[in-house]
């Protein structure tokens, strides 16, 4: 019993370390793009990388497991969901948008993912659970009605539309990919994923890859780039993968809440924002939030597994 408790605090620790590199990353990733690497091309060099490094590490790890045939079908939705359409949707949407706005969408995950469970189960919602979203979504509030970031244009509608759907895409992919983290390794469940998204994303970024022009990048937006690489795409899905085998995929999907608030403390660091009642309140909300949501995991989602188990 306690060894599966010790798993399941590591588990949390790896889902907090996953979400400040995806907390950073909305700063970062916004410096490469457009002018050194189009959204595009960014998305493409993203999963060719982690691709490679996933396969890599079950070359030289304990070896690669072998897929259940009946398990394809649920490594192409995962596949598509989380990676394909997530990774292109969230730097096109990213680079019409800005970083706090971006994370700020990203909030939407956890009741994404518990409307899910309504439509799939036809069940109520825990009120406890319920208060927490509401608690942790008023303090994302806080932060994106704060100095006017709600400026409305034409190609900024268009990116927080796609920051939507990107939302709504992880959702289902914290769901479907559940049930594999349960029955494989992390490292064979992450390169099957991003096997069937290099695939898939291949025709739409190939074109702009090749067309970057690498010589006029400075060193300063490389260091950026192999921090994107490595961090928020590789180890971060890496431990969001770990940490699923341990915790409910709501649980997961509730940490998300942190990164605006990891957000506006790199535009703080970064000297591009100053740090307020506003967003002293808005973590504290944040963090509340999370609290009351990662309570004691209800029916609902045990059956929401088992209902996608059985899909």
């Amino acid at each position: 019993m306690a060894i599966v408790g010790n798993k399941r605090a590591e588990a949390h620790i790896a889902i907090i370390l996953a979400n400040i590199m995806f907390g950073v990353n909305y700063s970062i990733a916004k410096g490469v793009m457009p002018n050194y690497l189009s959204p595009m091309a960014f998305t493409l060099l993203r999963v060719v990388t982690a691709s490679a490094l996933f396969w890599l590490i079950s070359k030289v790890g304990s070896g690669s497991e072998k897929i259940s045939k009946a398990d394809y079908p649920r490594f192409i939705a995962s596949g598509l969901f989380g990676i394909s359409f997530n990774q292109l949707l969230f730097l096109n949407g990213l680079n019409y948008s800005t970083p706090i706005e971006s994370s700020i969408i990203s909030t939407l995950n956890p009741a994404m993912v518990m409307l899910i469970a309504y439509f799939v189960l036809s069940e109520h919602i825990n009120i406890i659970k319920i208060a927490g979203l509401i608690i942790g979504a008023s303090g994302a509030l806080v932060l994106i009605l704060s100095k006017g970031s709600l400026a409305i244009g034409q190609h900024h509608a268009l990116g927080n539309f796609m920051l939507f759907l990107n939302t709504l895409f992880y959702a289902f992919y914290l769901v479907i990919v559940k049930p594999l983290m349960l029955k494989y390794k992390p490292i064979t469940v992450m390169k099957g994923v991003f096997t069937v998204g290099l695939i898939s994303l291949m025709p739409f970024g190939v074109y702009d890859l090749a067309s970057t022009q690498w010589d006029i990048i400075p060193p300063m937006i490389y260091a950026s780039i192999i921090f994107v690489l490595l961090g928020p795409t590789f180890l971060a899905y890496l431990l969001n993968g770990w940490g699923l085998r341990y915790v409910q995929a709501s649980t997961v999907s509730i940490y998300i809440y942190s990164q605006p608030v990891i957000a506006a403390l790199v535009a703080v660091t970064a000297g591009t924002d100053t740090l307020d009642t506003k967003k002293i309140v808005a973590a504290t909300l944040v963090f509340t939030g999370v609290y009351l949501v990662s309570q004691r995991p209800d029916g609902w989602m045990v059956r929401l597994m088992v209902r996608i188990r059985n899909w």
